[in-house]
């Protein structure tokens, strides 16, 4: 068989065989067509498939842990880590103030995430030969020098459970020196959560603190009380700090957190703990399965779905323009095939004139060969005008042109009529005008305005039935689409969709049914 050797950065296919008996000059050729020739086509399944499973990101990671650990055998210690079941885990460190409410949040991220939870205390209760040397410092009340401490955090976090199911650390780092340790030793988070309060909040707080002694579950007087009557029974409070001593722990809070915050600049989120814990808990939360803005190669590919007058076309220029990435419209791109002298285009253009619609087997053929092209398929695409109802969307899932981002605009039939019947263009200049929003200029424009028969009231309410009978069926095949209110200045929806176009989607919660001892 010939060997085939294909670079996806400069789509350029080479055939690495015995040139002696190939054509070269035909060779150079095939490598230097152009797209006016005959388009050269890239299998979307690659792309897809690598954005599907984050190959980039997995082999990114693969080569930091291949990079920190310095293994002696690097092929075996990444199968190890891919053995493992999942290489990219929650790792947090949740950061704050006393009586921030550290305790709290942590505990219910582990509990709703099933992470670790890491403390001070409970790292302390290791039973190694580092912990010992450790307490021997905490016995003489002197403190545990930073490296030993640092060796024991490896230590704990190194262990399976953690390894494979993630962790929050509380309270941990304290300092940048103690961060940047960390860092060197390869405990390098995803997330940073830094709850936040004014200092006579914070005070407040700390005077009514109360405890579980079973679970060691913080509870408030004032803020949070326990439902369970038997826990209440059973709570007791905690020790009281002197004011005096916690203002001087808030001081010191306050000297070292800017120097952290410069430390985890990029991961690093502050969140207002003046407030109800379970907002604070689903804003952290919310964070937590966030993922950054990832570096890999992404090639856009966005469904737009909207009623009529929903400024799809507006929104996929703004799209394509920003981003370089193709625009196609359905009707626009079975009118120019139907321009050409091709077979398809004679077959087509019957029904473009008669104004029937033209059969779905048709369009998908055109539309995927359009999709497969070189500029689809290296730069993305946006598409709109189809499809326009379930069967064509499953048949276009079916060749493989899934998106990676929907979105639906949605506005009222009321807009949409004021919008739609109210439009007309000029065909001297082609420039769109609006009888209220962009009158003509001038009474000699005005009179030479034309109006499309489409946009004629029974003609749109027919179009806004047909969208809303299919539309239900089509947000169920994309559970994940966004929706976007499209009754608002164009910039606005423009800006709604850029910033869920660049964002990552929130990733999910690893199945926790798996045996983690």
């Amino acid at each position: 068989m010939t060997p085939i050797t294909f670079s996806l950065a400069t789509c350029e296919f080479v055939l690495a065989s015995d040139l002696d008996s190939y054509d070269k000059q035909t060779a150079n050729h095939l490598i230097a067509m152009d797209e006016t020739a005959k388009p050269l086509r890239i299998p979307p399944e690659m792309a897809i498939y690598a954005e599907k499973h984050e190959i980039f990101d997995l082999v990114q990671t693969l080569v930091m842990n291949l990079m920190v650990d310095k293994p002696e055998d690097p092929i075996q210690y990444l199968v190890g880590l891919l053995k493992r079941g999942s290489v990219e885990v929650p790792r947090v460190m949740l950061l704050g103030p006393p009586a921030s409410g550290k305790r709290t949040i942590a505990r219910k991220l582990c509990e709703h995430t099933q992470v670790i939870h890491i403390t001070a205390s409970n790292i302390l209760k290791e039973d190694t030969d580092l912990t010992k040397k450790a307490l021997q410092y905490k016995a003489k009340q002197q403190e545990i020098p930073g490296d030993l401490w640092i060796k024991l955090i490896q230590q704990r976090l190194s262990k399976i459970d953690c390894v494979r199911r993630g962790w929050v650390l509380e309270g941990i780092p304290q300092t940048r020196e103690e961060a940047l340790s960390l860092q060197e030793a390869g405990v390098a988070p995803n997330h940073v959560v830094l709850l936040e309060a004014p200092d006579a909040v914070l005070i407040e707080r700390s005077q009514g603190k109360i405890i579980d002694p079973v679970t060691g579950d913080v509870y408030h007087i004032t803020f949070i009380w326990p439902e369970d009557k038997e826990v209440v029974q059973r709570l007791e409070r905690q020790k009281a700090v002197s004011e005096e001593q916690l203002v001087a722990q808030l001081m010191q809070h306050h000297r070292k957190v800017h120097a952290l915050r410069k430390t985890y600049l990029n991961c690093l989120k502050s969140i207002d703990a003046d407030q109800p814990h379970v907002d604070v808990f689903d804003q952290v939360l919310t964070y937590i399965l966030s993922q950054h803005r990832s570096v890999a190669p992404h090639t856009p590919r966005v469904l737009l779905f909207g009623p009529p007058g929903s400024g799809k076309s507006l929104q996929a220029k703004l799209i394509s323009q920003k981003y370089n990435i193709v625009n196609l419209c359905c009707g626009e791109l079975l009118e120019a095939v139907s321009a050409d002298a091709t077979n398809m285009g004679e077959l087509i253009k019957p029904y473009l004139e008669s104004g029937q619609q033209v059969p779905d087997s048709m369009v998908l053929q055109i539309l995927t060969e359009r999709l497969s092209r070189l500029d689809c398929t290296t730069r993305g695409w946006v598409l709109h005008g189809f499809p326009r109802d379930l069967e064509q969307a499953e048949k276009l899932q079916e060749s493989n042109f899934i998106p990676s981002r929907v979105f639906f605009l949605e506005m009222t039939d009321d807009v949409a009529i004021e919008r739609v019947t109210l439009r007309s263009i000029d065909p001297v200049t082609g420039e769109r005008y609006h009888s209220l929003y962009k009158p003509a200029p001038s009474p000699e424009v005005q009179t030479r305005l034309q109006f499309n028969p489409k946009d004629s009231e029974a003609q749109l309410l027919r179009r806004l039935k047909e969208y809303w009978a299919n539309a239900s069926s089509l947000q169920d095949l994309y559970p994940e689409a966004v929706h976007i209110n499209a009754d608002q200045d164009p910039h606005t929806v423009f800006e709604s969709l850029e910033s869920r176009l660049v964002g990552r989607l929130p990733k999910s919660l690893p199945d926790r049914g798996q045996n983690y001892s």
